[in-house]
């Protein structure tokens, strides 16, 4: 017989109502074993040994309802201390032991004490306002509202009451200032011409950008335009080539069709103005027209209405298939004449400047290379805009003769009257205008207070020394330019070179050691190529300390050590000055 248990007892010595359990299996648990395990009958509290199947049979435990598991974890405390004051709770479950300091903390935090003295409010914290606080309140308050009904009060009216004669005089002298006023302005308009209106205009301080266009470009110095002339002939160009597929394909072009796809390239406003400036530069490059009956496909704009009509000029030579074509070379050629004509244009401002220097110099155009220094090329005026051809002119009546002359006998003899006496009112005063001053030539610069103890004739010859040399800048052609660059470097490369061959002590070394080991030791970055094109150079100006020899495959650099630097160094330096004076 088998041995009973103990987990059998756990539940049962807590039921001493319901008796001893051994051998009772409540249906239930019979129900749910049999489902479990349907081919597997169980005794319970007998030991049965295993089927000789060799498959072991689980013992079967009696249905007992065992507590909640995590009621060994969770401490739930009702309202009541007593963990058993339930009525539904048949089974009173043992809480586990709990250490000592955690029944502490819960005994003190349940006391009644301590719940009456966190329900009690702080009563020591809030403190009670003297009566001068409430005093000095209660007057802070009424100011407030004495303010506050001030703003809503509405503007006390006058004293004195107005009437109505004064009003009517102060309103007269207000109409007849304003009368006055109205005809200052328009004196003052007629007194201003047009060209002194368009000089305040141009007078007018532009943007950075434009004002210093040529200082910003990365470009070597050269005769570089101004920011407004490369925005023409940007303009030039959009205008050629849109002119050009029109023309291309026997389309009728008209100023609205060029303006729209100038615009839509440039993404910048393309005006009559721009045109009329493309004309002055380049009268020959279109032929510009007014001409009505065009078919328009715009909102607003009549068939009747005359518009411009724009044709390009090209010669005979340029057909295909018959008919003139403008080819991709003729708008390439186009463009560099307008460029040209753009820099001529420079070149007339230029020579007045060089007229206003003391002393004045003469460069010739073929011989200029560059700007002079003190030339700002940004303020170079605009391109005065041509006239293009206007719609005819419809006869207009501008004049009161004039309209008294077509409508005499057709109006009252007062109207008559009236139009007589503003057409002699006319005559009268013709409006007037002067035109511009001329523009006075800019005096010589006087001599400062520094040199008055210097005598004129020596000041004269430096003048004339610097212009000289300047006259050599303005004239020296890019060759000379990059010549004279690679001579500035030589001193250094003379030194550099002379360590390389007492380092090495060696009489001659190749063309490649002695260029790599002067890159590397140069103070800018170099190619072997460069510095070879700089070494050839060296021994082209100083034969007698440098010299080249090409022995079979390759070729030695010989450099004479006996010679001192120093004198290498003073030829060098006069060989640049004399270059710079040519």
């Amino acid at each position: 017989m088998a041995q009973t248990r103990v987990t059998q007892f756990f539940g049962q010595r807590k039921r001493a109502a319901e008796g001893p359990l051994e051998g009772k299996i409540r249906p239930e648990t019979r129900r749910h074993k049999l489902e479990r395990t349907p081919e597997r009958p169980t005794d319970i509290g007998t030991g049965t040994p295993p089927s000789p199947g060799g498959e072991r049979r689980r013992r079967s435990r009696p249905d007992i309802h065992r507590p909640d598991r995590s009621a060994k974890k969770r401490l739930r405390l009702p309202e009541s201390v007593s963990p058993c004051a339930k009525p539904e709770m048949t089974v009173c479950v043992t809480p586990p032991p709990l250490g000592k300091k955690m029944k502490d903390l819960v005994n003190v935090s349940l006391s009644p004490n301590n719940l009456l003295k966190s329900e009690r409010p702080l009563v020591t914290d809030v403190k009670i306002p003297s009566q001068e606080n409430l005093v000095e309140l209660k007057s802070r308050l009424q100011k407030i509202q004495e303010i506050s009904q001030k703003l809503k009060l509405p503007a006390a009216p006058a004293e004195e009451k107005v009437s109505v004669t004064d009003l009517k005089a102060k309103l007269r002298r207000v109409q007849d200032l304003e009368y006055k006023i109205r005809e200052k302005r328009a004196a003052e308009k007629t007194a201003t011409p047009a060209p002194v209106e368009e000089a305040a205009n141009q007078s007018e301080k532009a943007p950075a950008y434009q004002r210093f266009h040529t200082l910003a470009q990365d470009v070597p110095p050269g005769l570089s335009l101004p920011f407004r002339y490369k925005v023409l002939a940007e303009m030039f160009r959009s205008m050629d080539t849109i002119v050009g597929m029109l023309f291309n394909r026997s389309e009728t072009i008209t100023f609205s069709k060029v303006k729209q796809g100038v615009q839509d390239m440039m993404r910048k406003q393309f005006e009559e103005r721009n045109v009329g400036q493309i004309k002055t530069v380049y009268p020959t490059a279109y032929r510009f027209r007014q001409e009505k009956n065009i078919p328009t496909f715009k909102n607003g704009a009549k068939k009747t209405d005359y518009q411009l009509t724009v044709e390009p000029v090209i010669p005979d030579d340029d057909k295909l298939e018959g008919r003139p074509q403008l080819m991709a070379t003729r708008l390439l050629e186009r463009r560099r004449v307008f460029h040209r004509r753009l820099t001529h244009i420079v070149k007339q401002h230029h020579q007045a400047f060089l007229a206003t220097l003391s002393p004045p110099l003469v460069v010739p155009d073929n011989q200029l290379t560059r700007w002079h220094p003190r030339f700002n090329v940004d303020e170079v005026p605009d391109v005065v805009p041509a006239e293009l051809p206007q719609p005819p002119q419809v006869d207009k009546m501008s004049t009161a003769q004039e309209v008294l002359n077509k409508a005499r006998g057709m109006m009252t003899p007062k109207m008559e009257k009236a139009l007589a006496n503003l057409a002699l009112k006319s005559e009268e005063s013709p409006s007037k205008q002067t035109p511009p001053p001329p523009e006075e030539p800019k005096a010589a610069p006087a001599t400062s207070g520094a040199l008055k103890g210097v005598s004129q004739s020596l000041l004269e010859r430096i003048r004339a020394k610097e212009a000289q040399k300047l006259q050599a800048v303005m004239t020296r052609k890019p060759q000379q330019e990059e010549r004279l660059l690679m001579i500035s470097r030589l001193p250094e490369l003379a030194r550099i070179l002379r360590n390389v061959f007492v380092a090495e002590k060696k009489p001659a070394l190749t063309v490649e050691v002695v260029c790599s080991k002067v890159v590397s030791s140069y103070r800018s970055s170099m190619s072997p190529g460069e510095m070879e094109k700089h070494l050839s150079l060296m021994v082209e100006l100083l034969p007698d300390w440098l010299s080249i020899h090409p022995i079979r495959k390759d070729t030695y650099y010989k450099l004479n050590k006996t010679m001192d630097l120093n004198v290498i160094l003073e030829r060098l330096s006069k060989k640049l000055k004399e270059e710079e004076s040519q």
